[in-house]
C-alpha cells in the first residue's frame, strides 16, 4: 500500500488510499477520452445525452438524467443548449401529455453517429492498460461499488 499523509486506523487509510486512487483514474481517463468534444464543441453532458438518445431511442427528461447521473434541472439546460443548436427536439408524449420525450434531429443523429466511433475507440485503447479478465474485474468491482446501497457502509 503506498504511504498517504493520514495517519489513522489501516482500515481507513486503505479505503482513503483506494478512494483517490479511484478518483485520480477516473479524471485522468476522462480527460483523455473526452478531449475530442472541444471541437464539436460539446460538453461532457450533452454528449452524454446524444449518446443515450442515439443507442437508446428518445427518452423523458427524467430517464436521460438518470442514465447520465444528472438533476433534473441540469438536464433541463442540458437539452434546452443541444435544442437551441438543432441537434435534439422535445416531443409530447401521445399516451401522458405532461412528459416530453427527447429525439435526436437529423444533425443530431449525423453529428453523434460521426464522433462515437472515435470516441468509443479512445475507450478500447485505454482500457488495454488492462487485461480482459482485469477489464471485467474492474467493471465486477465497480458495479459492486456503485450499488452500494446509501448508508450501507456506516450502518446508517
Amino acid at each position: 500500500m503506498r504511504k498517504t499523509s493520514y495517519k489513522g486506523p489501516k482500515d481507513e487509510v486503505r479505503a482513503l488510499s483506494a478512494y483517490v486512487k479511484l478518483m485520480r483514474a477516473t479524471e485522468a481517463v476522462t480527460a483523455r477520452i473526452h478531449r475530442h468534444l472541444a471541437a464539436p464543441e460539446l460538453t461532457v453532458s450533452q454528449f452524454g445525452v446524444l449518446e443515450a438518445v442515439y443507442h437508446l431511442g428518445p427518452l423523458s427528461q427524467a430517464e436521460l438524467a438518470k442514465k447520465i447521473l444528472k438533476s433534473s434541472g441540469n438536464i433541463t439546460m442540458v437539452i434546452d443548449n443541444l435544442e437551441k443548436r438543432g441537434l435534439v427536439k422535445r416531443e409530447r408524449k401521445q399516451d401522458d401529455r405532461r412528459f416530453y420525450s427527447i429525439q435526436l434531429t437529423p444533425e443530431g443523429r449525423k453529428l453523434i453517429g460521426s464522433i462515437f466511433p472515435r470516441h468509443a475507440a479512445m475507450i478500447v485503447a485505454e482500457m488495454r492498460v488492462l487485461s480482459s479478465a482485469e477489464q471485467e474485474q474492474l467493471g465486477f468491482l465497480c458495479r459492486k461499488l456503485g450499488l452500494q446501497k446509501q448508508g450501507a457502509a456506516t450502518g446508517t
